[in-house]
Formats: structure tokens, C-alpha cells, sequence
């Protein structure tokens, strides 16, 4: 017996003058069933024809090889046509050049759809009764009607092919033809029951791939005139991708133009199904004047993987029924060796450079190699990923020689990849319930976003059989916690806690506020913050984080209504009693974390007396009485700068604030800690360091620096000097100095205003 089974592998070749060397192969059906494949294709449009189509690129010297082959020895291959075509660079591909990229939902920073990644359009759907003409834009692109996917109750199509003009302004002509920006559909105009429901496309697709959707709008709806009239969120696979969809905003209030925005969306595989379903859903927005959503078309593409598949599983047997017989392979076999009644086309969309066109895309940057087989995919071009095969190698077979670390998730491994070249932290996590490997996938999508010297960096992971594993940069020095209590390292300076907590609070500042979308980490603690060799901060484990509100917000609010997550000891009250988190969060965590570096111990400590069992309440005690000394670690002993210590005790409980919305900014935590440290630099055993030796200033001029500074960190807020007065002080001081530069005729000192002060002109 033989059946249809097989392979394709579509493979570029850079050409030589001697020689070709292959550079990479893209797979694009593996254990490929033909019969099983057009059983589950039921378009009424073309019952017995299965029709893939593929976007690749080429450059100038590559040679094209399309191999079929079969898969097992029993199955054989075939193909009954295959058309290429030619197509604009950036029609489908993100353009490195423009502004407008696609927006990866659930994340916040574009996707970036490079010419290395192989494309399969799934689905091209227009609000249309009948087939758009294959002749479309001279790229032979089939439109077909989008109803039998649209699973909304109430919908309509309007057409307004009488418009005779569209203005293609933010789009290319050839992005679509025409017809596709006429019709539209639309919600109806009942706003009432608008609001109700949302419009909705539900699209399969195959599990464990990343997907670009292509929206295609045009407002030449006559009740909208402008901006505000009509508004509506696009939310896709679940998950918001627009809040403020105004299409008037997005063409200077000008009708008739059409418009494509691209959003990227990953669908993972749950619970080992190889079939999903993509939804695309239309809401109006409750700010909008006319309670409707509109859409004309929809494009969607496969995305493949770094090791070039695009392959899908295929599909389950269909369901024996009196009108349709299933076909066993062998009598599909039967029928296509005879009189081949399925006809079987591949198109290929080639981006061919021509040689009279300037090429600007840049070097071509080769990806790594390796491949996770597991289901929880992620998306591919952000994150290197790993074969358990390449894990048991870096480790040698997870030896506990190579255990640098145990705790509740796991263990952590000290490995070496890209054949030892590279020393990298393995961190192989203990199986466990469905949350984990949320938590999984969510520090997966978060780190491979973030560039931060602050944050740690994810190398790549690895899901397989079960096993979560993480890579990261292997940090020298462990974690903070190591360093603070229960170990057998020497104590940190005074100066460097400062350096380490600055470094915290820097990389939390760039999480609330650098990247698209607030990220709050909900996990601030000691064992969660890394320390490399030059003893730089890393804030690492961000299985717990979630994403708020856009950045520059007030203050971005996050509603919990699951299980309170994070550790006991540094929760917010306003997160574990309220459920309501927000980046305020962090700074409460922060503030106990500051508490744990000054005073060298845990932040509950069960076997002590009740006052002490709370770091945070114990230190409040301390503080409320005067006696701030009490909280500092004796490790610290004669080196913390009175003035450095009032400050950073002053951040800490600033931070530890009942009410959230009083809490300082990260920003605001940032300056003070930097403050505290300057404090630190600027006083040893009384003095004022400048760089300059103190015997080389005139004694007048040191003093009254002396007095500036020390009203500058009274404990009291009201106490301390204003700018006005501090200004004055140091004229003063520049004023001494020249006076006693003018008598000076030993050397001892030189005039500081050219070394230390640089005040600014005054106008007028």
C-alpha cells in the first residue's frame, strides 16, 4: 500500500563561480497528507483543488531548489503545479526603514518580520460574496468571502462601490485591489445592541507557531466625519491589541483612504492539541459617538521558525457521514495515480532584487541553529532555543558538580554551550501545575524584550517532555541574598549595599517606564537580584510580572483577581488586602528590600521576639523613636556616613507608605539613592571629598562647604536649606577662596571655582 506522505523542503543556494555552498534549507510540509488535508479544506470555492501558497525571499546569486520527497518508504510525492510569482520587498516584510511596524500583542515592543523568515498565508478573507479575481495587482492573490468564518449573530456587509475615489496615501496601491476597501463589515446601527457583542472571525490554525494578521480598513462610512465619531479596541487571540482604533485619526480626518496595520500574536499548543483557533474581535469603545466596529479585510500568515519550518501537523480523520465518505489514503492513492481529480498548487511570492533597485537591507545576520521540539513555542526571533539533547551536554547530564543553586523552582545549573565557549546559568525547573508553565512562557516573552544593563539577560530556553528549562548569562557573584545573611562570603561595604541598590532601582525604573507597556514585576527581593563579576546589579525572575498600561501613565492599575502571587514579607498591603496592583508595588517591595541590605537579616524572622519577627515593623519601631543606628547591620560598624544613612532610611520608608499613590516614583527612589550615595562619597570622618585634597582650600571656603551640605540633609524636611539659600552659601564660599588665593603665596590650595563649582550665569 502507498500513501501521499511526504516532504518539502524549499532550499537557497548562494551561487559561485566554482561552487555552491549550501546556506539554508526552509521547511515547509513534513509527513504531508494530501487526502487528510483536503477532507478538512471544505471551501465550497474549490472542493477538489488544495492550494498553498508561501512568501520567501531571495537575493541577487541564489538559486532556487524545491525538493518533494516521501517521508516513509510505503508513500510517495507528488505536486500537480507550481507558480512564482514576483512581489514588492516590503509588502509582507517589515521595512527596517519605516516607522510603522507590526505590534507583537501581549508584548511591548514591534515584531519585526524579517527576509529570513518564510511565510504561509493561511487565510486572505474580504466582505464579499464572491472570489476576488486571481488577477489581483498582477501578484495572482486569491480574496476569498470572509462569512464563514465571521461568528458574530449580528453583523452586515455595505457596500459602497458608487464611491468612485480612495486615496492611497499611508499604503501602496498594490497592497489590494480596490474592491477590497468598497465593502466593509460593519456591526449595523443599533448602538445598543452593539455594545453587547463583538464583532468576530474565528480562523484555525496550527498550534506552537507565531502568526502576522494584516487588517485592511477604509472609512467611507457617510455618519463619520470626524475624529471621535467612531472608535472601537481590536482584541486578538484574546488579548488587547488596540484600545483606541480611530481609522480618521490615522489619516488626518480623511476619508477613502485605505489603511493596513499588522499585529503579531504567538499561539501556543494546549494540552497537546494541534489545532487552535485564532480569533479577531471588534468592539466599540464606550468613548466612540457611533457604537459600531468596522473591518474589510483580513490577511493572516504563518511565521517560520528559526530552524526554517513552517510544517503543520495534519489534521484528524474526519468523521464518517451518509453523504460524504472518508477516503483511506489508498483510495486517494488510487485516484490520483489515474485520473488525478485533486489538483495540488504551490505558489511561491518571491522577493526578487533587480539589479537597476539600491538594496537597503542589511547583513544578513545567521541565526542559531538549535531547535526545541517541545509544544510551548514562543516567538522564534526572539529567543534562542535549546534541545534537551544540547541541556545535557552543557551540564553533563545535569551533574550536581554543576549545581550552583536549589530552591522551591528548581535547581540551577553552571553550564558551558556553543562548544564551551560560552559559560551560561541553566536553570531546570521541577514539573509542575499549568500556572508554572505560565510563569514560564511569561519569563520567556518578557526577557527576551528587555535590553537593560540592570535586567538579567535570557539567553534561550528549552520545553520538552515536560521540562522547562531557562538559560541565562551565568552571573559570577550569585544573589544579594547570598551576600547579606546565612553565608559564609564577606560583608558588603556600606558604599557597595549603594551601588547594589541604586543598580535595583535603576533596572525597575527602565521596567516602569522604558519599555511600550509598564511592566510590574510583583517579585522585588533579595534572592531576585543577580550580581555579576564587576558587582553590577541584575534584576532577574520574571515568571510573576505582568504587564500594566501604556508608560508616562499617572499610574498604571493592574485588577487581580486570582490567588495574591509574589513572597511573604515584601507584599504590597494595598496588593494582598485590595488586590490591586500597580508599579507602586515594586516600590513597596523595594522599600523592604532596602531594609534587608541595611540591617543584614531576613525580612521575617519567626523564632524572634515579637517586636523584631517583622524586619518592616521592627525598623518602623527604630525609626519612630530616633534611632535609625539600631536597624544598621554590625557588619557596617563605623562605616556608614551619618548623612548617607538618614537619607537612605528617609527613601526606605517613603516607599513602605500605606497608601500607594504617596509612594515616590522609580524615578524618584533612583535620584534619592543616588543622593544617599553621593552623601556616602562626599563624607568621610567629616570631611568633604572633592577629588581635590582638602589641605589645598582655604580653610574659610572648606567650612562653609561643610555648612552647606550638612543643611542640606537635616532629618527634619523643613529644616534643610532651600536652593535660594544654598545658592548664596556658595558664593559666599568662591568669594573667601579668591580672597585667600590673593594672600596665598605658599601653594597650599587653589581656587575651586574652576575645579569643583560651575555655577550658572546670572541673566541680565
Amino acid at each position: 500500500m502507498s500513501v501521499e506522505l511526504y516532504q518539502l523542503w524549499l532550499i537557497h543556494q548562494l551561487l559561485h563561480s566554482r561552487h555552491s555552498e549550501l546556506d539554508f534549507r526552509q521547511s515547509l510540509l513534513q509527513d504531508f497528507n494530501a487526502s487528510l488535508n483536503a477532507d478538512a479544506d471544505d471551501d465550497p470555492s474549490h472542493p477538489d483543488i488544495l492550494f498553498k501558497e508561501y512568501c520567501v525571499y531571495f537575493g541577487d546569486g541564489e538559486n532556487l531548489t524545491i525538493t518533494f520527497f516521501p517521508s516513509t518508504t510505503d508513500s510517495y510525492a507528488f505536486i500537480n503545479g507550481i507558480e512564482i510569482v514576483s512581489m514588492p520587498h516590503y509588502l509582507y516584510y517589515t521595512d527596517p526603514h519605516s516607522t510603522e511596524q507590526p505590534q507583537y500583542v501581549g508584548a511591548m515592543n514591534p515584531y519585526v518580520t524579517e527576509h529570513k523568515f518564510a511565510l504561509e498565508t493561511m487565510f486572505r478573507l474580504v466582505v464579499s460574496a464572491e472570489i476576488l479575481s486571481s488577477g489581483d495587482t498582477g501578484m495572482l492573490r486569491t480574496w476569498r468571502p470572509d462569512i464563514k468564518y465571521v461568528t458574530t449573530q449580528y453583523y452586515q456587509p455595505v457596500d459602497y462601490v458608487k464611491i468612485k475615489n480612495l486615496t492611497f496615501i499611508t499604503t501602496y496601491k498594490y497592497t489590494a485591489p480596490d474592491q477590497v476597501y468598497r465593502t466593509v463589515r460593519s456591526m449595523g446601527r443599533n448602538g445598543s445592541i452593539n455594545m453587547g457583542f463583538s464583532l468576530t472571525w474565528q480562523l484555525p490554525v496550527d498550534s506552537g507557531f507565531t502568526y502576522m494578521i494584516r487588517l485592511h480598513f477604509c472609512q467611507l462610512d457617510p455618519r463619520v466625519n470626524n475624529t471621535g465619531d467612531l472608535i472601537f479596541n481590536i482584541i486578538i487571540a484574546d488579548q488587547l491589541a488596540s484600545n483606541w482604533t480611530d481609522l480618521l485619526m490615522w489619516t488626518d480626518n480623511q476619508r477613502g483612504v485605505p489603511v493596513v496595520k499588522d499585529y503579531v500574536v504567538s499561539i501556543l499548543a494546549p494540552d497537546n492539541q494541534k489545532k487552535a483557533y485564532l480569533s479577531v474581535k471588534l468592539h466599540p469603545h464606550d468613548k466612540s459617538l457611533i457604537k459600531d466596529a468596522q473591518l474589510n479585510a483580513i490577511e493572516l500568515f504563518k511565521i517560520s521558525d528559526p530552524t526554517g519550518n513552517l510544517a503543520g501537523p495534519n489534521p484528524d480523520l474526519p468523521p464518517l457521514s451518509k453523504t460524504k465518505k472518508s477516503r483511506t489514503p489508498a483510495a486517494v492513492a488510487g485516484a490520483v495515480s489515474g485520473v488525478l481529480l485533486l489538483s495540488f498548487i504551490v505558489a511561491f511570492f518571491l522577493i526578487k532584487r533587480q539589479k537597476n533597485v539600491v538594496d537597503n537591507k542589511g547583513p544578513n545576520k545567521k541565526e542559531g541553529t538549535s531547535r526545541c521540539s517541545g509544544l510551548l513555542l514562543i516567538p522564534t526571533a526572539l529567543c534562542r532555543q535549546f534541545s534537551m539533547a544540547e541541556m545535557k551536554v552543557a551540564t553533563n547530564n545535569f551533574d550536581k558538580v554543576f549545581e550552583v543553586g536549589v530552591g522551591g523552582f528548581g535547581n540551577v545549573y553552571k553550564g558551558h554551550i556553543d562548544k564551551g565557549s560560552t559559560t551560561v546559568a541553566v536553570k531546570r525547573l521541577k514539573p509542575g501545575s499549568r500556572q508554572d508553565i505560565r510563569e514560564f512562557k511569561n519569563e520567556i516573552q518578557m526577557l527576551s524584550q528587555l535590553c537593560h544593563p540592570n535586567i538579567v539577560s535570557l539567553i534561550g530556553y528549552c520545553y520538552e517532555n515536560n521540562e522547562m528549562i531557562l538559560v541565562y548569562d551565568f552571573i559570577n557573584n550569585g544573589n544579594l541574598c547570598d551576600h547579606l545573611y546565612d553565608t559564609d562570603n564577606p560583608s558588603l561595604s556600606w558604599k557597595r549595599r549603594l551601588q547594589i541598590c541604586v543598580g535595583v532601582a535603576r533596572g525597575l525604573h527602565y521596567l516602569h517606564t522604558g519599555v511600550e507597556q509598564v511592566i510590574i514585576h510583583r517579585d522585588v527581593k533579595s534572592s531576585n537580584i543577580l550580581l555579576d563579576e564587576k558587582w553590577v546589579t541584575k534584576v532577574s525572575d520574571f515568571g510573576l510580572s505582568r504587564i500594566g498600561g501604556p508608560s508616562g501613565s499617572s499610574m498604571s492599575i493592574v485588577s487581580v483577581n486570582t490567588e495574591v502571587r509574589g513572597s511573604i514579607g515584601y507584599l504590597d498591603p494595598e496588593y494582598y488586602k485590595r488586590y490591586l496592583l500597580t508599579e507602586k508595588s515594586d516600590v513597596y517591595s523595594l522599600g523592604v528590600m532596602l531594609l534587608e541590605v541595611l540591617s543584614g537579616r531576613q525580612p521575617l524572622l519567626p523564632g524572634e521576639e515579637k517586636r523584631r519577627i517583622s524586619l518592616v515593623n521592627w525598623a518602623k519601631h527604630c525609626y519612630e523613636k530616633g534611632t535609625p543606628n539600631e536597624i544598621v547591620d554590625t557588619e557596617l560598624k563605623g562605616q556608614v556616613a551619618p548623612q548617607s544613612l538618614r537619607k537612605f532610611v528617609e527613601v526606605a520608608f517613603t516607599c513602605l507608605l500605606e497608601d500607594g499613590t504617596q509612594r515616590p516614583s522609580m524615578n524618584d527612589v533612583v535620584e534619592l539613592l543616588e543622593f544617599a550615595l553621593q552623601l556616602q562619597d562626599g563624607v568621610v570622618n567629616g570631611a568633604l571629598q572633592t577629588g581635590l585634597p582638602m589641605k589645598d582650600f582655604a580653610p574659610e571656603c572648606r567650612q562653609v562647604f561643610i555648612n552647606i551640605m550638612q543643611g542640606c540633609v537635616k532629618y527634619e524636611a523643613d529644616e534643610r536649606q532651600t536652593m535660594g539659600e544654598v545658592r548664596v552659601q556658595l558664593e559666599y564660599a568662591l568669594l573667601l577662596q579668591a580672597q585667600a588665593d590673593i594672600t596665598n603665596i605658599h601653594g597650599d590650595y587653589i581656587l575651586m571655582s574652576k575645579t569643583v563649582i560651575n555655577l550658572p550665569e546670572r541673566e541680565g
